[in-house]
């Protein structure tokens, strides 16, 4: 078995670290005890995170990206079977277009999704409301929700399926029993995946949300543009908490690499 060499060690190393320093910089701001921008030198306060607790609207918003997030992508990875079993399985006319429409919010900037969105739900009395919020947010998440569930789809062995015909089960008990099952580490992956996308998505969804619909990306743009302090650094600190604490307990309940990869593994 080949060993990196001192040169390509060294390059990961400077590549993680820059991938890092931002986060962690944020993370060190959000605990000054200072009013402005400032990486603590002498002592480190909380300040800032009970400071949470008097602007309500970042909880509020907290808490419609968690239910905007977690609807949009379980509506996208319930779409995404579907549509992952007819890709992988079928030759029919229109299936590269097909992919391709599937795949084509990938392609688009999100600013111009926005506007679009923003153009179309005010013709069709959308504009501003949740359900216009949730489907804007489905379709950008859509792409990543098929990617990993048509990746667990193609490794499907059809073999136990048939035999599963032959004993004389229903296509609802196959898919019920047998598809689903198969392809769940694909659906947990694109679901996760999704569920990120969505929480974190903010170009777009300045041009769809209203001040009833805000979401926490959202809410520290729009509070980052008239203010100037570390407030917005804790709620950024907390929320990397929140993800870290969430991705370790997935990691014990699941496994990162099986959630990641999108396949089952060995047992």
């Amino acid at each position: 078995m080949s060993r990196h060499g001192p040169l390509a060690l060294a390059y990961h190393t400077a590549f993680i670290v820059f991938i890092l320093a931002p986060i962690l910089i944020v993370c060190w701001v959000a605990f000054t005890p200072l009013g402005y921008l400032s990486i603590p030198t002498r002592e480190f306060s909380l300040r800032w995170f009970r400071a949470i607790a008097d602007y309500p609207e970042f909880v509020s918003a907290f808490r419609s990206s968690l239910w905007l997030a977690a609807l949009s992508s379980t509506i996208a990875i319930a779409l995404s079977v579907p549509a992952a079993l007819a890709v992988a399985r079928h030759r029919f006319p229109g299936r590269g277009a097909a992919t391709a429409l599937f795949q084509s919010p990938l392609m688009i900037p999100n600013v111009v999704l926005g506007i679009a969105f923003l153009r179309f739900f005010t013709e069709v009395g959308l504009g501003g409301s949740f359900s216009g919020l949730v489907l804007a947010h489905i379709i950008i998440v859509f792409p990543f929700a098929l990617r990993l569930t048509l990746a667990s789809a193609t490794g499907i062995d059809r073999a136990i399926e048939q035999a599963a015909i032959s004993l004389g089960a229903t296509e609802w008990t196959i898919l019920r029993r047998i598809t689903v099952p198969l392809i769940l580490p694909g659906l947990v992956s694109g679901w996760a995946l999704a569920f990120i996308q969505s929480f974190d998505e903010v170009t777009m969804t300045v041009f769809v949300a209203a001040p009833g619909t805000e979401t926490l990306p959202v809410r520290m743009f729009l509070y980052i543009q008239d203010n100037i302090d570390p407030l917005v650094t804790s709620v950024s600190a907390s929320v990397i908490a929140i993800t870290a604490l969430a991705l370790v307990a997935l990691d014990r309940l699941y496994g990162l690499e099986r959630l990641l990869s999108g396949h089952a593994g060995e047992e």
